[in-house]
Order: C-alpha cells, then structure tokens, then sequence
C-alpha cells in the first residue's frame, strides 16, 4: 500500500464499506489528504480485524480485559458538519443566472476550487465532482457523485451526495428587478475526522472561496446575458 496511513469509514456508522471514503497521508509528501472510493480488500480487511478483536476478548480475563481497555480502531461516532453560505447580486435576470448555474459541467470555469464536474449521459441528474486546492496549507483532494433534487425553475437548485465526500446544498435566486437578481449559495459538508483540528478556520475559509467563485460567477452570466442581447 503506497500510502503511509489510512482511515476506511461508512459516514454514518463509522466502519467500512465498499462505499467507505479512504483519508490517507501519504508517506512521500507531508501533510497532503486525499481521498478515494474504498475498495472491497479494505472491508475485508476491516472485517478480519474486527474478528481477531471479538476472538481475543473470548479469552482468558486478563486478555479480555486488555482488549476492553485497547481503545476501538473504528469507533463510531457522529461526524462534524459545517455550513457554509454567501451571496451577491448580479446584473442579469434571475433567468439568466439560473441557466448558467444549471449548466453544472462549466461550473469549474468560475468556481476555483472544483477541478471537474462531468455529468453522467445516462442519468442527467448524477454528476461527478472532483475537487483539488490548497487549504490552509495542505493540499488537499475529494470527489463525490452528486444528486441534482428537483429544481424550482428560476428560483432554486439543490442537490445531494450519493457517495464520496458527504455533501449538500441549494443555490437560491432572488429578483431584484427585471435585469438583476440576488443569487445566495450555501454549502453543508461533513468535516473529515483528520481536518477536525483545523475545522473551526476551515469555514470562514471556504466562505471566502464560495465568495470568488461568485464573484467570477457574476462575470460569467454577464458576458452570457451580453451575447443573449447581441443575437
């Protein structure tokens, strides 16, 4: 195994899965998480382990007490989930704006932090995310495939993670006349158990992050509007 440590976990119950996110640091650079899609061998793995344990506590008192007071190598236990949520006006009717955030595929156009989306052709409502930045030093990599919900036209979307990073969230567009409209983007993430210790600057961090990518959002779905004018 090329990485020198690794944690397999099931979001909710704290084990493994062939679903299960894989934190790893690797040995060759310090300090860089990454993250995977857990394969069978891990849950395998995962399972002998917990079997040697049950074995051992079926010994002797002194080994079974050992084995009590050993602490759990995956204990479960709730995750951390932060929410994250700006907002900005732009000079384009809700319409507009909502069209250009509906096309998820240019979304990393505009949105720093996400390196690709790729929507998949036989299930329009799945896409594929990846996400690749330095944060707060570390350079750190996730993906996840999303959900998109059923969109309120003009006024909201909203989707969900169906595996990866756990995820969700809603883009929500406000008129504010017939050429401008507010758009407010909110974020909600479980916080990986290795990032726990930096969770509390990892939010306004991110905050500003979503504010760029609006920001360049903003530019994006004017140049839109002005070549829909033209035409």
């Amino acid at each position: 195994m090329a990485t020198g440590a690794a944690c397999y976990y099931h979001p909710a119950a704290g084990r493994a899965s062939p679903s299960s996110l894989a934190l790893g640091l690797r040995s060759s650079q310090s300090k860089v998480f990454f993250i995977s899609s857990g394969g069978r061998s891990s849950s395998r793995w995962w399972m002998r382990r917990r079997r040697g344990e049950g074995k051992a506590s079926c010994g002797s008192t002194n080994s079974s007490s050992t084995a009590r007071a050993r602490p759990a190598l995956f204990s479960p236990r709730a995750m951390e989930w932060q929410e994250c949520s700006t907002e900005i006006e732009v000079d384009v009717p809700c319409s507009v704006a909502y069209q250009c955030y509906s096309e998820r595929e240019t979304i990393p156009q505009w949105m720093p932090f996400i390196s690709t989306v790729k929507v998949l052709e036989d299930k329009p409502d799945l896409s594929r995310w990846t996400l690749k930045y330095a944060i707060l030093g570390q350079d750190v990599e996730f993906s996840w495939l999303a959900r998109n919900m059923t969109p309120t036209k003009n006024q909201k979307i909203h989707w969900r993670s169906l595996e990866g990073l756990p995820n969700r969230g809603a883009v929500r567009f406000f008129p504010k006349s017939s050429s401008s409209c507010r758009v407010q983007l909110t974020v909600a993430y479980e916080v990986p158990e290795i990032l726990n210790p930096v969770a509390s600057a990892l939010k306004p961090f991110l905050e500003g992050l979503l504010f760029n990518g609006l920001e360049r959002f903003v530019t994006f779905a004017k140049e839109r509007y002005s070549k829909t004018l033209q035409s």
